[in-house]
């Protein structure tokens, strides 16, 4: 059941050149290949040119999925079971070190001794003292502390090793993260094909986590698209996705909005355990501040996608294009925190500033912090339920893009089969004809949970498999088509659900009062993944849902 997949590796003279690109808290349906509004031409044309998945599984938050990713194991086997931190509950086991442990292996640990050079530019999250030189990574820029920082605060972005000067170091009055990011992965792309080797570039960027940040001029074309509400959009998303050939409108029905997970009141804006309110019962002032809020997001995005087509202008230009493999996807659903009109300042503090009159274009500017909310969320997700931090389909579901023109000849594609994020280590392995680990600097590492995901992208059907998920007391198991979900913060008695994803991929049709023997079977799996994986609960006790 947990054995890894793996395909006999690539002749090393066809070894492509690897970018994997990550963005942060991307929805679902936000780009426009996956049916949303925000201009993404240049993603768009790699999905036009590869395939994409319909069907790829995050672990629910930023840096358990950054270590699932990584290292092709479950988070918790990768030492980063729910979060990173400095003072590990030592009750909760090994799983929850807060950081990457000793047994598991990294995609520069693995790729590098094949003989790539291996590049990290952005966001790390898996903690600084495990950071991407000690985990074979050459060179980085980016930042290795906490999950979000101000884009335009430019000494916090750091250059690694230690002693590299800083290639590029604009000015701190022109300084903005994502630009700065893309232009790192120029010049690491430039140092790798001057080299006598493959490499590997990791991009992985901060946007469009909040702190939602943009220049105002790029914020500016979106937001009379945004004064029209969720409501609309969310509606025009679920029929572009429709026309894409993502989904159908039989087994993939729009979702009501979502409820407003339960918290306290301040924080969610006064709808805890609630639906996200109709656009049209907010007052204008509301719309106006929420609609520049994701004006703002928007501009975070078409960023990531400006940085993906300078990508691949130079591939083109320096001939690279045709046999580098690119991968994009996102980290986790769609962000809620916390309610319907996001917060401002410090996380968790409560406090909402509504903005109006002038004071709207300055929102995603220099020293300002806000996210955009638990509504915006929901149209990132269409057309599931709920957000990240849950697992529910809208919080484990990501848009996932392979293009290799050498290695992938089926273009324009949707791969319908179930895979999950520790899938793209194996399949990383396979086509730089890498050998993962038995042990590493004497110490044993624990056997890959992820299969290659390479024969789906080819057209082939991948071996139907359990995927078992956890963060944070939200659980669900997939098997086959069939799935049962663990919720949190819900404002009803929480219960094993049960779906049947064949029929009804937006789990609106909870089946386990039907079927109660299949609901116990599952469970009774997901309790023997649980404790294969090392999962404990929040408070360290083996009690289980």
């Amino acid at each position: 059941m947990f054995v890894a997949g793996q395909s006999a590796p690539a002749a090393a003279a066809e070894r492509p050149n690897i970018i994997l690109i990550l963005a942060d808290d991307l929805g679902y349906s936000d780009l426009g290949c996956y049916g949303g509004e925000i201009q993404t031409p240049h993603i768009d044309s790699l999905a036009a040119g590869g395939v994409r998945f319909t069907q790829l599984y995050n672990s629910a938050r930023c840096c358990p999925t950054r270590a699932s990713l990584m290292t092709g194991l479950y988070p918790s086997q990768a030492g980063i079971g729910d979060f990173t931190t400095p003072r590990p509950n030592k009750k909760r086991g090994p799983g929850y070190l807060g950081r990457l442990n000793n047994r598991c292996a990294t995609m520069a640990e693995v790729l590098k001794p094949a003989g790539y050079g291996c590049y990290y530019v952005g966001k790390w999250h898996m903690h600084p003292e495990t950071g991407p030189i000690k985990r074979g990574f050459d060179e980085f820029y980016g930042y290795t502390k906490g999950h979000s920082h101000d884009q335009y605060d430019a000494d916090y972005y750091i250059r690694l090793p230690q002693g590299r000067k800083k290639e590029i170091d604009p000015p701190a009055n022109q300084y903005y993260a994502t630009d700065v990011f893309n232009q790192y992965a120029l010049e690491f792309i430039r140092q790798g094909q001057k080299s006598d080797k493959p490499w590997f570039l990791f991009l992985g960027h901060s946007s469009p986590h909040f702190p939602v940040q943009a220049p105002a001029e790029r914020a500016d074309k979106y937001e009379a698209t945004y004064r029209r509400g969720w409501d609309e959009l969310r509606a025009e998303r679920y029929d572009r996705m429709q026309q894409l050939g993502l989904i159908d409108g039989k087994h993939w029905k729009l979702t009501p909005r979502s409820i407003v997970p339960v918290d306290r009141d301040d924080i969610a804006n006064g709808f805890s355990g609630q639906q996200n309110p109709a656009w049209n019962s907010l007052d204008e002032a509301r719309q106006q501040d929420l609609a520049r809020r994701m004006a703002v997001f928007a501009a975070m995005v078409e960023g990531v996608d400006t940085g993906v087509g300078q990508i691949i202008d130079h591939l083109k230009k320096t001939e690279d294009f045709e046999n580098t493999l690119i991968l994009f996807l996102s980290d986790n659903g769609a962000c809620y925190e916390w309610g319907p009109f996001g917060f401002d300042g410090r996380s968790r503090k409560g406090i909402t500033t509504l903005r109006t009159g002038v004071e709207l274009r300055k929102t995603g500017g220099p020293g300002t912090h806000q996210s955009y909310g638990s509504g915006w969320a929901n149209l990132g997700n269409t057309p599931f339920r709920l957000y990240k931090h849950f697992t529910h389909e809208g919080g484990i579901s990501s848009p996932f893009i392979a293009h290799w023109p050498q290695g992938i000849d089926k273009s324009n594609r949707w791969v319908r089969d179930p895979a999950h994020v520790m899938d793209l280590l194996p399949t990383l392995i396979e086509v730089a004809g890498a050998t993962y680990p038995k042990q590493q600097k004497g110490t044993t590492i624990t056997p890959l949970e992820g299969m290659s995901l390479l024969p789906a992208m080819r057209g082939e059907q991948l071996p139907e498999r359990t995927i078992g998920f956890d963060h944070q007391a939200a659980h669900a198991l997939r098997k086959g088509d069939w799935k049962i979900v663990w919720s949190k913060r819900m404002p009803t008695e929480i219960k094993w659900e049960l779906y049947n994803l064949a029929d009804d991929c937006c789990e609106l049709n909870d089946l386990a009062e039907k079927y109660p023997e299949r609901v116990q079977a599952m469970a009774a799996e997901w309790e023997t993944w649980a404790r294969h994986v090392g999962v404990t609960w929040n408070d360290g006790k083996k009690k289980r849902p």
